[in-house]
């Protein structure tokens, strides 16, 4: 005979007040119902778990051994009848979130952290790459939501606004439009593009601002990371078109220059949900702070 969450609530209840009828009484259950649910546990044990003093029944070792881990179960059932009514005191849970690359490495870790310190029953964990991997991530069902720097063309997928962004044109300290102050679309044209991958928000942005703008280039490097383009810029291999969020350090400690350009390169953020997907209440309290809105 299977073990039953009632058997462990009546062994409990008995193991509390020492009596069958008290514990009956607790129940709401009659004194034969309690004690054939007692002869049925005790007949699964392969020893004793009470004595017997007149009519009062005494834990002995092994009782008070199954005690501890009848109390343990019993209270996770009622956590979990909890959280099924949505009565919890406390938000906890496990969410899944993307992030494109720039967003991901340099936006997201300190939201993150916020919510850590705001929630600490919960867990986010991040899944970055980008903007075409994390699109399609969260359409297979792998994501609870993303957040993305490029445009999303999986029909099953929202995009609702989320904050501003702007892309730089940075060069290395060495590189000779250091000293212009400037470059028109004829330099633009001629100079060594480092860019990230296809299915990358940021070199799609960098891409349309190129065409609008009717300026033909060349792409001498193509690399799956920020930091490494960073890097290969700040070598001279090259100039990029990189968020400002990704290059602020290196603008600052004067390891990167920002070149002024005629190109437009402001851009939206995204948060992106599957299309009639379920905002739950962790899912809602990460947004508030990340500063997102599931709705329009």
């Amino acid at each position: 005979m299977p073990l039953s969450l009632r058997q462990l609530e009546i062994f409990e209840k008995i193991a509390t007040t020492g009596s069958v009828t008290r514990a009956g009484e607790a129940l709401l259950l009659t004194q034969s119902a309690v004690s054939m649910a007692l002869g049925q546990l005790e007949q699964m044990s392969a020893v004793p778990l009470f004595e017997r003093s007149g009519r009062r029944l005494l834990l002995n070792d092994a009782g008070r051994l199954l005690l501890a881990e009848a109390r343990e179960i019993l209270q996770a059932v009622t956590r979990v009848e909890q959280r099924l009514r949505g009565d919890s005191d406390q938000l906890a849970g496990e969410l899944v979130v993307g992030g494109s690359t720039t967003i991901g490495n340099y936006l997201l870790p300190a939201l993150l952290g916020q919510f850590a310190r705001q929630y600490p029953e919960s867990k986010v964990l991040l899944r970055v790459g980008n903007t075409q991997q994390v699109a399609e991530l969260l359409a297979a069902g792998d994501l609870d939501c993303a957040f993305i720097e490029g445009p999303c063309r999986v029909r099953a997928l929202v995009a609702l606004p989320w904050r501003d962004d702007e892309l730089v044109v940075v060069a290395g300290p060495q590189h000779p439009w250091n000293s212009a102050g400037g470059v028109d679309a004829a330099a633009l044209s001629q100079a060594s593009w480092i860019v990230r991958e296809t299915g990358s928000g940021t070199r799609e942005v960098f891409e349309d601002a190129m065409e609008r703008a009717g300026i033909a280039y060349d792409i001498t490097l193509e690399l799956g990371h920020t930091e490494a383009i960073k890097n290969a810029v700040i070598a001279g291999l090259g100039v990029s078109c990189l968020s400002r969020v990704a290059v602020h350090r290196e603008l600052q400690q004067g390891w990167l220059v920002e070149i002024a350009t005629p190109l437009a390169l402001q851009r939206t953020l995204a948060l992106l949900k599957r299309r009639g997907g379920i905002c739950t209440a962790l899912l809602n309290a990460f947004l508030q702070v990340a500063g997102g809105r599931w709705e329009p």
